[in-house]
């Protein structure tokens, strides 16, 4: 099944194993590769994570969301970038995600991670 964004921008079907899932691009947190298999993990209001596993690898969620605000910063690594709470501007080896996650960022990626973090935003 070939996934689709529809019926708006934002909104992804992804089929599990059961079923097919709406998921909502802007409320994932991160997606980290786990072999031929994609983790993703979701913002929730009680504390409580949820998980999706999906067999997606991660290079094909990175094609999709891409634009979307969403950043590699390992080669098992995909982050939404509204969902960083702090980065480690002296060693620039750690994000710190709003649930607290600290996820080491590559050093062959860490000059293009400075360089869109520290980009001003247009308004």
């Amino acid at each position: 099944m070939k996934p689709t964004i529809y019926p708006s921008p934002g909104i992804l079907f992804l089929p599990t194993s059961t079923d097919i899932e709406l998921i909502q691009i802007n409320n994932l947190i991160r997606i980290e590769a786990i072999s031929n298999y994609s983790k993703l993990f979701f913002n929730s209001p009680g504390g409580i994570a949820k998980t999706l596993v999906v067999a997606k690898v991660l290079k094909w969620f990175d094609a999709l969301v891409a634009d979307k605000s969403f950043i590699r910063i390992h080669r098992s690594h995909l982050i939404n970038l509204s969902c960083i709470s702090r980065f480690n501007n002296i060693s620039h080896t750690k994000i710190i995600l709003q649930n607290q996650e600290q996820i080491n960022i590559s050093r062959r990626k860490r000059i293009d991670i400075i360089k869109r973090l520290t980009m001003p935003t247009a308004a």
